[in-house]
């Protein structure tokens, strides 16, 4: 690998990214695929948030949670699991899943893929051109012939609350990096990040209580049933949950985290986790040097391509754009991305139209995501509210997961529901929802549904194996064949 030094002949590349994460991983090697020379910079770890911070280590610490509230519904086998998480085993297999915060793989691959590295502080410094502070050394300057790529992702929104920095409070970076179990964990926030937190964290020990500001419920982006399903079963678990409730001031002492709430109410934690929203890593990059505004998210077209900015040189792909807040989406972002950018260099068409091979057309029409509670969720595509703020026509078809036989195998007393979204003008599903033990794996199925728009007849044929939790597809199916297409008064 090239890894530059400010001695080095070589600072022109084809395609400049800043950020190492997902994201910019995979439009870096889309963009030396497509045989542009391409660098990439990196001030921390190749692999970014995601690797080491969020969606690998959170799920490490979720899934013995998850394996053992599944072994618990099955006769025969709850006996073996009735005792506590080996909290240690735990916390070691997260640190194996993270490689203990190394990033040796990492620069492997970068290698592999011939692409270069620059490790520091990318700013940008006028069209094109990118200023790297590197660690005890002078400034590296690179110029771009074709794209500079900005993949730098989000932080933490964290509100400004009085006391907040004396207190030293959790983000997720924290909360999946810990390596002691909190005796009490507040939880600020009521979004996927806090339930999956809360749903670890008081598996591994804590006494977790969460302050939810409004009154939407739980996971308040998707269909209000999932919020208020895992809200039952964190409950259960021994999780406080106030809604309609926030946090009007901080202080540490003597060890622990006093709150003073917005009711006049007072709590008490060991520790404090925000988890209130992101914000776009965009304050320092040089945004002012290009006209734009430092800290702001970029709004960029389906092809990633920024719109604000002349030239049409500037992408902005992954979370910072604010399409679609998601690892999978910000690859998928940077596949489209990464052709597109080779199109424009080589002097070809670029495929705009919907679903083209250079239109991210499924970040507002098919953004899969799972929350990886005990109940699982998983969603694809509109909910009834945004399908209704779109003035879509839609037919709304829920079925109780738990009369398919294969859930009665998967768990005893299982409990879930799945929902359907049927676009009545053309006869094809817009949206899916499932909770429930195991529904994660639903979803592809609901994903190609979406994008294909396959129509409902089709589907007919589309045969799910006994007995599976599949199944649930064809009980919707029939549900909606039964009803005569009477319109629901779903909530």
């Amino acid at each position: 690998m090239n890894h530059a030094t400010p001695n080095e002949d070589r600072r022109v590349y084809d395609v400049i990214v800043l950020g190492a994460g997902p994201t910019g991983e995979n439009v870096a090697e889309r963009a030396r695929a497509a045989g542009l020379s391409t660098v990439i910079v990196e001030r921390e770890l190749l692999g970014g948030e995601c690797s080491y911070w969020a969606c690998e280590p959170s799920k490490a610490l979720l899934r013995p949670v998850l394996a053992r509230a599944d072994a618990r519904r099955v006769p025969g086998l709850r006996q073996a699991v009735d005792g506590p998480l080996d909290v240690a085993a735990v916390l070691a297999h997260r640190d194996e899943i993270v490689f203990h915060w190394k990033d040796d793989d990492q620069v492997g691959w970068l290698d592999s893929v011939s692409v270069d590295l620059v490790r520091g502080h990318g700013r940008l410094d006028g069209p094109r051109r990118v200023t790297v502070q590197i660690p005890d050394g002078d400034p590296v300057p690179l110029t771009a012939r074709h794209a500079v790529a900005v993949c730098t992702g989000t932080d933490t929104a964290v509100p400004g609350i009085p006391g907040l920095d004396s207190v030293r409070p959790w983000t997720s970076r924290e909360a999946t990096s810990a390596h002691r179990v909190p005796g009490r964990l507040a939880v600020v926030g009521g979004g996927v990040v806090a339930v999956e937190m809360a749903t670890a964290w008081q598996a591994l020990g804590s006494q977790v209580a969460m302050l939810v500001r409004g009154d939407a419920g739980l996971l308040p982006r998707m269909e209000p049933f999932a919020g208020r399903l895992v809200a039952d079963a964190l409950r259960e678990a021994g999780v406080d949950i106030r809604f309609g409730v926030s946090v009007a001031s901080l202080a540490r002492e003597d060890g622990e985290v006093r709150m003073t709430l917005s009711d006049g109410g007072e709590a008490a934690a060991d520790e404090i986790l925000f988890a209130t929203g992101r914000a776009p890593r965009t304050a320092d990059l040089g945004l002012e040097t290009i006209g734009l505004t430092p800290g702001t998210w970029l709004t960029a077209d389906d092809t990633c391509r920024v719109t604000a900015v002349p030239g049409g040189w500037l992408y902005a792909v992954g979370d910072v754009n604010h399409r679609a807040l998601l690892t999978h989406q910000g690859k998928y972002q940077a596949r489209i991305a990464g052709a597109a950018i080779g199109a424009r260099a080589r002097g070809e068409p670029v495929d705009e139209t919907r679903w083209g091979a250079h239109t991210a057309t499924a970040d507002e029409a098919a953004v899969p995501q799972v929350v990886f509670t005990d109940p699982e969720v998983a969603a694809v595509g509109l909910t009834t509210r945004e399908a209704e703020r779109a003035g879509r026509r839609v037919d709304v078809v829920d079925y109780d997961i738990a009369h398919v036989a294969g859930a009665h195998q998967y768990a005893e007393g299982y409990r879930g529901r799945a929902r359907m979204l049927v676009d009545t003008d053309s006869g094809t599903v817009v949206g899916a929802t499932f909770v429930g033990p195991g529904v994660a794996e639903l979803l592809y199925s609901a994903t190609v549904a979406v994008v294909g728009e396959v129509p409902l007849e089709r589907l007919w044929h589309a045969v799910p194996a006994f007995p599976t939790i599949s199944e649930v597809w064809l009980r919707m199916l029939e549900t909606y064949r039964d009803r005569q297409r009477q319109p629901s008064s779903a909530p």
